[in-house]
Parts: structure tokens; sequence; C-alpha cells
């Protein structure tokens, strides 16, 4: 039957994958930083504390004090395309986007910042995308992280007349996949080291401990990666938490403390990576390789190496479009 000739016209039938990553400010400047942890503390999931109680507290001190410091170490690993975050994340949608055929659209974005998950989503279902994999590119799942990025998606599809239909990646931190890209790719980087650590430390982001006792599996799932790295490897790792942020008491032992106790207790040669995080960013480059070298080397150790994320490198990518592949299955023909 012939469509009338007023009809709108209707894009040809896709399926869109969308991966997100948590976020930077557009600019290493101290506005863009301000408006990007606005955005970013302003999150109920990110900081759980009553917004009536904590946003005054938002808006006074830490907004007046910290973006200035922030914007300072994002100038330490701002690079001509950008954050690094944004610049590999962009990469790693463009080494998938010819993977599942020309009927499969990949596309990015970002929790926080730009490109926004809601822009991305509407530009999926306007090219015709009616189904949609949402993918973040967080192995470890926390209601931080995951869970506010499939939240953000949710809030848009809530304001769709015409919705597509919704899978989400699970988490995949005890996928055989991911357990042996990470082996992979850290053990060429300890093969290019001029030396043999002594410690090997996995160091993942903290969460406050009150998030463990209300329920969330972030820390089992952090302590199941580094159990199954570790027996992979056929040695041993030592397990960190980084990042902390207020008073509160936070997942532990702290990273930054570990990397002092060791250099202390006379050790001096130590590797160091961030398996929970699928591409460097400010917390890996700046917070563990610049300051992390700093205080290890300050307290006594002598040789300091940090390992990076699996990024875009092909062992990367090839673990997320066997993660994405999965998903799609009975969405596309795969042969």
């Amino acid at each position: 039957m012939q469509r009338p000739v007023d009809h709108p016209a209707i894009p040809a039938r896709r399926v869109g994958v969308l991966l997100i990553n948590l976020g930077t400010p557009d600019g290493a400047d101290t506005k863009s930083v301000r408006r990007y942890l606005k955005e970013f503390l302003s999150d109920p999931r990110v900081v759980e504390i009553p917004q009536i109680v904590w946003q005054p507290i938002l808006r006074g001190a830490v907004l007046t004090t910290r973006p200035k410091k922030s914007a300072h170490a994002y100038q330490q690993v701002w690079t001509d395309a950008g954050s690094p975050l944004a610049a590999i994340t962009r990469a790693q949608a463009a080494a998938m986007k010819d993977s599942f055929g020309p009927g499969v659209m990949v596309d990015y974005a970002m929790r926080y910042g730009n490109p926004s998950i809601a822009s991305r989503l509407q530009a999926l279902k306007d090219a015709g995308c009616d189904r949609v994999l949402l993918a973040p590119l967080y192995p470890q799942y926390s209601a931080a992280t995951t869970a506010t990025a499939n939240d953000r998606a949710f809030a848009h599809l809530a304001t769709m007349r015409w919705q597509p239909a919704i899978r989400t990646l699970p988490p995949y931190y005890d996928d055989p996949a991911y357990i042996a890209a990470l082996r992979t790719s850290i053990e060429a980087g300890l093969a290019a080291l001029d030396f043999e650590p002594d410690v090997l430390i996995a160091s993942f982001h903290g969460m406050p401990r009150r998030t463990l006792e209300l329920g969330d599996p972030y820390h089992c799932h952090c302590q199941k990666t580094a159990r199954l790295l570790g027996e992979a490897m056929g040695r041993p790792l030592t397990i960190s938490f980084q990042s902390r942020f207020g008073p509160a008491k936070w997942l532990g032992p702290a990273t930054d403390e570990v990397l002092v106790e060791l250099a202390k207790a006379g050790t001096r040669r130590v590797a160091i990576f961030a398996p929970g995080f699928s591409a460097d960013c400010l917390e890996t480059l700046e917070e563990l390789a610049i300051r992390g070298r700093e205080s290890f080397e300050e307290a006594g150790g002598e040789r300091f190496a940090y390992l990076p994320c699996l990024n875009d490198s092909n062992v990367g990518n090839e673990m997320l479009r066997a993660l994405v592949a999965r998903e799609l299955a009975g969405w596309i023909d795969q042969g």
C-alpha cells in the first residue's frame, strides 16, 4: 500500500548502540570545570545526602574552591583532542562503527557534560534506531555509575512519544573476555618496563563505605575482578581504592596511603593500574600517574610505573565488540 503524499518520511529501521562514560568538562578552565562539577555533584546517585542539606554546601564551599584546583589537575592531562576520557571514548565508538553491519549505528555519550545521553539517544531514534543498546562502560556495577547513566537515558525516554526498545549492557566485572583483556594488557605493560615491580597494585575508584552497607555490589565486584585477574596472571595483586571526597568513611585501603606505606616499609618498585576504568582520565593520568608517583617517591620508593587502561587498544576494542555482540543477539543477524 502506498503512503499518503503528506506522510512524514520514516528512516530505515536500524539498531543503535550507545557507549556511555562518566563525563568531562568542555575545557580545562575553571569556569568549565565548575559547570561540570555542579552537574556531577548535584546527582543524588553520586552524593547521597538530602539535597536540601547538600546544595548549600555544594554551591558554597565546594564550588568556590574545588573548580580551580580541579582545573589545574585537568590542565596536566588535557590534550589537543580535549580530555583523554572524551577522546578515548570517541575512538572506542569509531573503532566499533562498522563491526555489526550497516544496520547498526554506534555512538557515544557522557553522563555529565557533552555529548549528553539525551541528545545522542534522540539522535539515534531520529536516525531510525527503533532498538537501542545502552552500554555504560563500567565493568563493576555501582548506583553512582551504571545506574545513573541508565537513569538519565530513561528520563529522556519518558519525554518521547515514540520510544525505541531498550536493552542495557550488564556489568562485566567477572566476564572471561574482560579478565583476559586485562591480563593481556597488563602483561604487555609489565614486559615493556625496564624493572620488575615488587608489588602490583589494582586501584579502583572509591565509594563511600555506606554504599556497601546499603546494598551496592560495587565493592564485591571489585574484589572479584582482582581475584580472577590475580589467578589468571598467577601473581598476587594489592587492592586499593582512590579518589576519596568529603569527610565520610570510604572503601579502603586508600591508594595514596597504600603507596606511602609500601615505600616506608621498604618496597622500592611498584606498578599500578586501574581496572575499573574503561578509559584513562583525570583519576588515572593525574591522580595515579602523577600524584601517585610523587607520593611513592617522596616516601622512599625508587621505581614507579602506571599501566594504562584498556582504552581503544586492539585487545580492549575486541573485548567491547564481544560484549556488545552478545547483547545484540536476536536483534541482528550475526551469521
